[in-house]
């Protein structure tokens, strides 16, 4: 465990480390936001780009927090607590990948997010879709805790409901994660995004309904 807590701590605090070296070699002026389309629709100071690096402490910080609650609710072991930290590692290397494609569309001052391999929606739809299958995995092995899975007034009535929703919950973010990775392979641009965001609306709502399901006939 102090092993990927230490892991966390370094993915927090990399970001801000990069970004400190990288802005001495940034042009003043950098793409500071892209519209739906991938064109760049307005720009700002190089120092804008401390603003991911600081977002990213503050969700390690958050991650870290949710994990320290959800160990406190699981009465023997710490497993909760290992895949808060697991979920932390995975969404802060997501973080971490997003600062150094920012940096460098900064550096190119790329107007055009269209004339790169993958822009931004394929690149948060594919970690997105990694994450997703990570946290599949991991699913089925939490305790009955209000952090994280998959938490609905039904899957939190008793133990064995709790259990039945998390492997069912473990198996739909996998597939949704295959789709979203697959998504973002094939589809560029707004239209990425819309099927990542159709994607999660799905499969909240089919888990949701299967955690009814559930409830009601235990």
């Amino acid at each position: 465990m102090k092993n990927r807590k230490a892991l966390c701590f370094i993915l927090m605090f990399l970001p801000l480390l990069i970004t400190a070296v990288a802005v001495g070699f940034l042009p003043d002026r950098i793409p500071a936001h892209y519209g739906f389309d991938g064109q760049a629709d307005r720009w700002g100071s190089k120092y804008e780009s401390f603003l991911l690096p600081a977002v990213t402490i503050g969700m390690g910080l958050f991650m870290l927090a949710m994990a320290r609650i959800a160990s406190r609710q699981e009465p023997n072991g710490h497993n909760n607590e290992k895949i808060c930290v697991t979920a932390g590692i995975v969404l802060l290397t997501w973080f971490n990948i997003i600062n150094c494609y920012t940096l460098y569309t900064s550096f190119t001052q790329t107007e055009d997010l269209n004339a790169l391999s993958l822009d931004i929606n394929q690149v948060e739809c594919i970690l997105l879709g990694i994450l997703m299958v990570v946290l599949g995995n991991v699913m089925p092995k939490l305790k009955r805790n209000s952090v994280i899975g998959l938490r609905t007034p039904w899957s939190m009535e008793n133990d064995d409901v709790w259990r039945k929703c998390q492997r069912f919950g473990g198996i739909s973010f996998i597939l949704a994660g295959i789709l979203c990775v697959a998504a973002g392979f094939a589809v560029r641009g707004a239209g990425c995004l819309f099927l990542m965001l159709g994607i999660i609306i799905a499969d909240t709502g089919i888990c949701v309904y299967y955690s009814y399901r559930a409830a009601r006939k235990a």
